[in-house]
């Protein structure tokens, strides 16, 4: 990379997703940031308010809501953003997992499935389950606990 990670860290993201939890975890926050360069997309996720000691599903979806109905609370979601269509794990969205630590994720990788652009307006879902990254279609991580809308961050 041509740019230093922690110097990369400090700069504003292009994009971010606030995160919120559903009903059932309503102490779920935090903050997903993205950062275009040159090798792909890092992704920064902190979270606290976790399910404690768990591995979490982690997705991009391809919806534009975190709204839904009393079944799923995050429906409008969708399903994970997959627009090559490709099989599960190698959709687009499919992010590696969260893990809990007392109820806090730290999570920064580096990925070439998307561009920042090509992300905005689209949601950013942990689930109650890991990720089996076999399952067809989504890996069957379990409920949608926590939701945010991916917005480009104004400079």
């Amino acid at each position: 990379m041509n740019i230093p990670i922690i110097s990369l860290l400090q700069s504003n993201p292009i994009a971010v997703a606030v995160m919120n939890g559903s009903s059932k975890y309503p102490d779920i926050y935090g903050l997903v940031r993205f950062y275009q360069t040159n090798d792909g997309v890092i992704v920064f996720a902190e979270i606290k308010g976790l399910p404690e000691n768990n591995i979490l599903g982690f997705h991009i979806h391809s919806g534009t809501s975190c709204s839904g109905n009393t079944e799923d609370e995050f429906a409008d979601a969708m399903s994970h953003y997959n627009p090559d269509n490709r099989e599960h794990p190698y959709h687009s969205g499919d992010l590696p997992p969260l893990f809990s630590n007392n109820g806090k994720a730290l999570s920064i990788f580096l990925t070439d499935r998307f561009t920042v652009d090509d992300i905005i307006e689209k949601i950013v879902i942990i689930h109650s389950k890991p990720d089996d990254f076999k399952t067809q279609p989504s890996g069957d991580s379990g409920i949608k606990i926590a939701c945010g809308i991916i917005g480009k961050v104004e400079r």
